[in-house]
């Protein structure tokens, strides 16, 4: 089963660049998107709708802003969207789970906290909850993808040394995700790839992803049951459209 996880940075956007035809060349049988910065009624049918897909929104309240989606092949047994016990993550669409015979799958996309960090409290509030939502699950299959917004180690992005007092390398930062990895979860791609220096975003400035000026913050987690489970864990850097690309997941289930 090939799981791809991608933040779009908006649906119509990444459409009109693309999108359509990454779907078509990957064929993924789950293809989680974050970001979305649309509501269903907004959306032309080929995206509301794409052929060979169930199709589910979680949009933000706020229009042009965050938001999350899945298209599955798979038709799930149960779809719960707003699972963490915060108004305003509820409010912004940052959480979707679905539940299918053999695993369930969380697809979030984690608040950025802000080049201030004026919203650093409260992206470690999300990931305080994520971590009491997710323990309930550690003996049981289940993957979370999608936008961590975090670097985990050096090795994740191009310059470590000048971005440790800053958003998304931050010690609390990290050691939040570190948190939800203590629980039994483990980063797929750095489980497979061990020393590869891969990104999943480049920042819109200086032409970064020209120049591989990144920082790998997209992964795909998968509990202890379904690591070994787990054949293929990539990221498409060949794929545009986004200021992100792709993560992929190849699992035996």
């Amino acid at each position: 089963m090939k799981i791809i996880s991608w933040n779009v940075n908006g649906l119509r956007a990444a459409a009109r660049h693309g999108l359509l035809d990454a779907i078509r060349s990957t064929d993924p049988d789950i293809l989680c998107l974050q970001e979305i910065k649309a509501q269903p009624d907004d959306l032309p049918p080929e995206l509301l709708a794409i052929s060979g897909y169930e199709s589910y929104f979680n949009p933000a309240q706020i229009k042009g802003y965050a938001g999350t989606a899945i298209y599955t092949k798979i038709k799930p047994l149960a779809v719960e969207f707003d699972i963490l016990s915060n108004q305003q993550i509820k409010d912004e669409g940052r959480t979707m789970l679905l539940e299918f015979e053999h695993f369930s799958l969380l697809n979030i996309y984690v608040p950025h906290g802000s080049r201030d960090k004026s919203k650093l409290i409260y992206k470690l509030r999300f990931y305080a909850l994520l971590q009491e939502f997710v323990t309930s699950y550690t003996n049981k299959p289940l993957i979370i993808t999608g936008d961590f917004n975090v670097a985990q180690a050096d090795i994740d992005l191009a310059r470590p040394k000048q971005n440790r007092s800053n958003t998304m390398f931050t010690p609390e930062e990290r050691s939040a995700l570190k948190g939800i990895l203590e629980l039994g979860f483990v980063d797929t791609f750095r489980h497979l790839h061990k020393n590869q220096v891969t990104y999943s975003w480049w920042p819109y400035l200086a032409n970064a992803r020209e120049r591989n000026i990144g920082w790998r913050i997209d992964y795909a987690l998968a509990s202890r049951h379904l690591v070994g489970k787990v054949k293929e864990a990539s990221i498409l850097t060949d794929i545009y459209g986004s200021d992100h690309c792709p993560t992929l997941i190849d699992v035996k289930i």
